[in-house]
């Protein structure tokens, strides 16, 4: 039997009587199992929200962005995109052209609108696009001498457009001719083909073309303005960022998904994080109380811990065992608030308990639990309670035999 347990637990579980000890210890133990449980549901449902965010923003942006550092256009260097493409991790390689460009229609406002002119065959997530078509094809081929254009719907709204609707669209370059050659600006014209919707967690109107239709309208011979990769992994998307940027050097800016929305991703793991300290200090209220129910145990048990150090246990022996009243009383409210923690996160994301507004992208709150989370609560947790025990283990370790039992 190990000494150092058996006296602990008979100094913390008492059977004889309930005495304020008793509920200090009960207190420090429910207090724990309550901000244990909450920082696993919290944390839990953080990670739902940056999955779901995550989910919507992949369906859109791509693993991995190749552009230029110091120009905003790049040569159509095909040895270079075939020799990227060969990577075994590389699933799909697209170029792009993408700038800023106004939206005129016949007897309606203009808007500035992003334009982005990709590859029919080759663009990232083309399947996600073609998706979230709800009226009309993506189709931006040449019909009738007039390229086709797919735009969002709320440009389609604004606008009132519907598919076989005449646009044009006005470049920066085109308007720069216009008032250097004192003539009328020259506008690209398109016919719509189809209007996209999607989720609108970032504010960004895009217009797609395609991408030859792009280069006449920024007037980009034989350039584009980057390409994106999709890899076998999107996780994997940091370490081949570090793996492509040794072989292709300074020159290239490389962004993760990460990068392009970086942030907003931020912003929510800081609240994340955040929402950790905060919850943290219930436990450290609760870590509070194992002090003081411990240092009134020493008290209490001044003449028992005299009679022990007098028949020859040593100081350090005595200091484990309120180490160990603290590890107990951390194990218990640990593990049976980890256990609800892990339990109530699961409930809701099976059955979706707790439901969310009508208007937001998702019917109930989103979890995700994270093996890492769960280790870094209970870890915590513990730490906070050995630092709890740490002062009464070093005062009942400081007892004189002598003075324990002078009243004896």
């Amino acid at each position: 039997m190990n000494i150092i347990r058996f006296i602990s637990r008979r100094y913390l579980f008492s059977r004889k009587h309930v005495s304020l000890i008793s509920v200090l210890t009960g207190i420090s133990i429910a207090g724990i199992t309550l901000g244990t449980a909450l920082l696993i549901i919290v944390l839990s449902v953080f990670n739902g929200f940056f999955d779901v965010i995550r989910g919507f923003l992949l369906s859109f942006d791509p693993d991995i962005r190749i552009e230029l550092y110091d120009s905003p256009v790049m040569p159509y260097d095909e040895e270079l995109m075939s020799s990227i493409r060969d990577h075994p991790e590389v699933v799909n390689l697209a170029p792009f052209i993408e700038g800023k460009a106004m939206l005129i229609s016949e007897g309606r406002r203009n808007d500035v609108v992003t334009v982005r002119g990709v590859e029919r065959g080759s663009h990232i997530r083309i399947t996600e696009l073609e998706r979230s078509v709800q009226n009309g094809v993506f189709d931006l081929s040449v019909q009738n001498n007039r390229p086709g254009v797919v735009i969002g719907d709320m440009l389609v709204n604004r606008y009132g457009l519907s598919p076989g609707d005449e646009i044009a669209l006005l470049s920066p370059s085109g308007m720069r001719r216009a008032l250097t050659q004192f003539s009328a600006p020259r506008a690209s014209r398109f016919i719509v083909r189809g209007s996209y919707s999607i989720q609108q967690i970032i504010d960004d109107e895009i217009v797609y073309i395609d991408l030859v239709a792009a280069q006449r309208l920024f007037n980009m011979r034989n350039e584009i303005t980057g390409f994106d990769l999709q890899l076998t992994d999107t996780d994997r998307a940091e370490r081949f960022k570090t793996e492509i940027a040794s072989v292709l050097g300074d020159k290239y800016r490389i962004q993760t998904w990460y990068d392009l929305q970086k942030p907003l991703y931020d912003v929510m793991n800081i609240e994340k994080w955040g929402s950790y300290f905060i919850l943290m200090i219930i436990v450290l209220v609760a870590v509070l109380n194992i002090v003081g129910s411990l240092t009134m145990i020493v008290l209490q048990k001044k003449k028992d811990i005299g009679v022990l150090i007098a028949m020859g246990m040593t100081s350090k022996t005595i200091k484990k065992i309120f180490v160990s009243q603290g590890i107990h009383i951390g194990l218990i409210g640990c593990g049976i608030g980890g256990l609800l923690g892990v339990l109530l996160s699961l409930a809701q994301k099976e059955f979706g308990i707790v439901k969310l507004s009508a208007s937001f992208i998702i019917d109930a709150y989103p979890v995700m639990i994270n093996p890492f989370d769960i280790v870094l609560v209970l870890g915590g947790s513990m730490l906070l309670c050995i630092a709890a025990s740490w002062y009464p283990a070093v005062r009942a370790a400081q007892i004189q035999p002598a003075d324990a039992l002078r009243d004896e």
